[in-house]
Parts: structure tokens; sequence; C-alpha cells
């Protein structure tokens, strides 16, 4: 893949990712999207009831399995290592679209909190763990997480180097403030379905282990003691929660 070509694959991999996040805040919200986690023809409970764990099962198999070190050693003999960021990104683009298109809705009510104080509160945690989310990445290094930067230095034949070890703002308070946003929003539902439980159950479930068993054992691997002495000092998902 030429210069030209890999910046261009990167860019449209970070357009299509970032207009499917937005999706994703409409269809775990309900609003705003022709279809969210609740609209649809209700199917047999089984039924919907394996196809979304299916659903949740390929985004958090690709996630899991392409973000690890050794898939990452093995994958860039195939394809040229500055657009293996952005073939992440694509591919997790196309499991969000996946799971957004099939899902099976399975509306029977938890709790309706809609129109009161309560879910006014709900509604206020619902955006803030989508800005948690959001902000964090600047916190590290956004356009590196998305493959953006990478393809810019190939394009101008610089080296590409990663940001070092960073503990801003948020990143003082957890390690993972990126998954704390996540789940934030997720439970923070003043409409809560069936649907909509089952899917807060599993990524966050799919979260806990992916940080605690893999991604924590790879910054360890990748970082050093610095890291190790950050897991002492700072809890994982919950401020003083999880320290080591």
């Amino acid at each position: 893949m030429g210069r030209n070509s890999g910046f261009i694959y990167g860019v449209l991999a970070y357009m299509v990712f970032f207009v499917t996040f937005l999706y994703i805040v409409g269809f775990v919200g309900g609003f705003l999207v022709p279809k969210d986690i609740n609209t649809g023809a209700e199917g047999p409970f089984i039924l919907s009831l394996i196809i979304n764990s299916v659903l949740l099962s390929i985004f958090a198999l690709q996630h899991t399995i392409m973000a690890r070190p050794g898939f990452k050693r093995v994958w860039t003999q195939v394809i040229p290592q500055y657009i293996e960021r952005s073939t992440y990104v694509w591919l997790s683009s196309i499991a969000l679209i996946l799971l957004v298109v099939f899902w099976q809705p399975m509306p029977a009510v938890i709790w309706d909190a809609r129109g009161t104080p309560l879910g006014y509160g709900l509604s206020v945690l619902f955006w803030a763990g989508w800005v948690i989310v959001l902000t964090s990445t600047f916190m590290i290094d956004h356009f590196d997480l998305f493959g953006l930067k990478q393809v810019y230095m190939n394009l101008n034949q610089r080296n590409f180097n990663q940001m070092g070890f960073q503990k801003r703002l948020y990143y003082r308070l957890v390690r993972h403030p990126i998954m704390t946003g996540f789940i934030i929003s997720f439970w923070a539902a003043p409409h809560m379905t069936v649907g909509h439980l089952l899917f807060s159950i599993a990524t966050t479930l799919y979260i806990y282990i992916a940080v605690r068993y893999f991604e924590e054992r790879d910054l360890v691997a990748t970082i050093g003691p610095d890291y190790i002495e950050y897991q002492k000092e700072v809890g994982m998902l919950i401020p003083g929660v999880g320290k080591k």
C-alpha cells in the first residue's frame, strides 16, 4: 500500500469509526437513530438472547484478540505496520455495525424512571460517561489510538514514536477511564429493558475481564516497573478500588 493510499485508508477508518461511535451513543440512549437497543420486532426470547450474545461475543473477541501484542507481531507480517491500528479500527467498526443491524430487541421493562428526578439524574450520568470516554482519549494520544498518527507519519516519511507512559487528569483517578466512562453510560439508563440490561451486564463483564486479565498484563510487560507502581497508586476502574 502506497503512502497516499495508506493515509486515505486511515482517515476513512477514523471517519467510519467516529460516525459509528456517534450512532452507538444514540443506539444505547434510544434517540436520533432509526434503530436503537429497544426498537424492532420482538422475537422469541431465547432466540433473541442467543443472537445478541453472539453479536456481543464477536465484538469482544475481535477487540481482545487483535489488541494482543502477539497477534500484532504476526498480523504486521501480513499488513504494513503503519496501517495495523487503522485496520483494527475498521474491524471494530464492522463489529459494531453488525451489532446494531442484527441486535434483537428484548423490550420487557426492568425500570422506567423517565420524567422523574432519578431519570434526569441518570440522563446526566449517561452524558457524563460519554464525555469521559471521549476526553480520556485526548489525555493519552487520541490520534495514535485511532491510527491517524501512524498513517500521517508514514505519509510524511517520518518515524512513528508512541507517547511515553502518562498519568494525566482522569488517569490520576483510575487506570482505565475510557472503560469507566463506557460502564457509566451503559448503566445510566432512565429506561432499562431486558435487552439493555443484557447489553450492560455483558459489556461490563467483558471490560473487567479484558482489562484485568489481558490489558493490564500487556501494560506491565510493555511499561514495566512504572506501571506496577501505578497499579499500587490508582484504582483500575473505580477510584481507590482495584489497587495492587
